[in-house]
Parts: C-alpha cells; structure tokens; sequence
C-alpha cells in the first residue's frame, strides 16, 4: 500500500508530482526489483507513456482515447510511398505493443483481475514454463498463462532445479515480480 507520508510531501511541495507517480506506481505493483532490472523496466514503461503522452498514472479511459488518435494518424494505409509505409507500419506495431503493455500493467486491470490470479495462483499447478533475458512466462493446468518481469537467470535455475516448482513460485516468484496477463491468454479469451 501506497505511503501516506507521501502524499502529506507531495501536498507541501517537497516531491514533484511525476516523483510521486513512479513511488506510488511502484508501490502498487508492489515489486522488490533489482536496480538495474528496475531501470530497464521503468525505462519501457515511460518510454511507452511518453509515446502515449501520459504523465503520472496510467487511466484507461485516456490511454485508450489517446491510442485510437495515435492508431488513426499512423496508420499503414494512409500513406502511399512504399519506404514511408515501412517506417509507420513500424510504428503503429510499437504503438500497439505500447498499448497492450501499459493496459496489462495499469492498475485498473491489475486490480480487476486480482481474484482470478490469485486463484490461478494458489489452486492450478504449474504445467510448462519459458524462460527468456528476465521475461519467465508460466502456463498453468488451468490454461492460463502470466508472464513474469525481472526473472533473473539465477532465479530461474534455482527455480527449474528445486524439488516443488510450483512451491518455489509460489514464494519466490508469484508474488514477488511485476506481472501480467498473457498475450497468448488475452487472445484466446
């Protein structure tokens, strides 16, 4: 939970408001991060918000409003050079990557699907796993899938090599890293 003294700070001026909003989003997701997977991780998320031009919190309703402007100005078809459509084809599929990613991680949808992973969690085995740079994604007997931020490889070989991974997870893992939904999950749904 998100420290009062905090806010009591922001209010008397002495942190700025955009300080405020990467403690209180950090504090939300509630992440013990390494230092420097904890800069890669916030380097992408505000990478992404300065695409979207967010400052502060993510909210749905503007980062969605704010991702049909963007969709609609940097769309492939309208434009009819073949080396500029290459440019904003890329771009429109970063500004899709950005949109999924920053919903997946907003606290709205963190908060909403709290329950279901929570039950996800605790009551469905872990059925198969991958692994790559810090991403470790986790399918369970139930036929859903998170994907995990920050997962070490040290942390990953202890992980395959205990004795109860699902064990291991659930201590280690589950509750400990800045994780989302699937996008394998999100379209099969």
């Amino acid at each position: 939970m998100p420290n009062p003294n905090l806010y009591l700070r922001a209010i008397q001026g002495q942190i700025s408001p955009s300080s405020l909003a990467e403690i209180f989003f950090i504090s939300l997701i509630d992440v013990p991060l390494q230092p420097q997977i904890h800069s890669k991780l916030m380097k992408r998320i505000n990478e992404y918000k300065k695409l979207f031009t967010i400052e502060g919190p993510i909210v749905l309703k503007e980062l969605k409003t704010t991702y049909r402007t963007l969709i609609k100005e940097w769309h492939p078809d309208k434009f009819q050079d073949e080396a500029k459509k290459e440019e904003v084809n890329a771009k429109s599929l970063k500004i899709i990557d950005a949109y999924h990613f920053l919903i997946s991680i907003a606290p709205e949808t963190r908060e909403k699907g709290l329950a279901e992973y929570n039950s996800t969690t605790s009551e469905s085995q872990i059925s198969d796993y991958h692994h790559k740079g810090l991403l470790l994604e986790v399918s369970f007997v139930d036929g859903t899938t998170y994907e995990y931020f920050g997962v070490n490889k040290k942390l990953f070989i202890k992980f395959v090599n205990c004795d109860n991974q699902y064990r291991f997870a659930k201590r280690n893992i589950f509750n400990s890293f800045l994780y989302r939904k699937s996008k394998k999950d999100l379209e099969l749904a």
